[in-house]
């Protein structure tokens, strides 16, 4: 419980960490809604799963696009700071490498509607896809190497390249229910391993 001063108010750095808490936990369930339902989901569905009344999303995301690009940056952050990790705690590094692709693809699933919910600002995506790429591309570029030095996959993968081809085979998600890209993205990192000593 924070502590209060001599008046009963709460101090001001608590009140920042428990609203940055506030922050995080509205979006991660902005983000597991917009996976599920798309980022048109009803403000009620994000509300409900964040145990928040619906002025709350609307006082700290006045519009559907400020709450769909606070996810998206939520989501760039989370996936960039799994990767270290995931390298720490999963059986290998090409576990660790599958783990976060599995994160990745979550989010390209979330990323697909952005640009319909920021209509017409090109300007806006083309800055969000400059900062996923800075962010992202790195931490997979460590995670291939990693792979790649405990002999897992075949070297010379190159991070964008992977990242690009994951979201590829997530694009068809949105017209056609029945299609279940995390199948072909396994089938996919199976490729890198290459052919399995005999």
């Amino acid at each position: 419980m924070p502590s209060t001063s001599q008046s009963g108010e709460v101090p001001a750095r608590s009140k920042r960490a428990d609203a940055q808490r506030n922050q995080q936990t509205l979006l991660a369930a902005a983000a597991a809604v917009f996976v599920t339902s798309g980022v048109d989901a009803p403000i009620r569905e994000i509300a409900g799963k964040a145990g928040v009344g619906v002025g709350t999303i609307y006082r700290h995301f006045p519009t559907r696009a400020d709450l769909v690009v606070a996810v998206y940056r939520h989501q760039v952050e989370a996936c960039a700071e799994a990767g270290p990790s995931l390298l720490e705690s999963a059986a290998s590094p090409l576990a660790a490498l599958r783990q976060w692709v599995d994160l990745f693809v979550d989010f390209l699933v979330t990323k697909h509607g952005l640009a319909n919910a920021l209509q017409s600002d090109g300007g806006g995506f083309d800055a969000l896809h400059t900062y996923f790429l800075d962010r992202l591309v790195p931490v997979c570029g460590h995670l291939l190497d990693a792979a790649a030095g405990a002999g897992e996959i075949r070297p010379g993968t190159r991070p964008y390249e992977l990242m690009r081809g994951v979201g590829n085979l997530c694009a068809g998600r949105d017209s056609d229910p029945r299609y279940d890209p995390r199948r072909l993205v396994d089938l996919l990192l199976r490729g890198l391993e290459g052919p399995r000593p005999s």
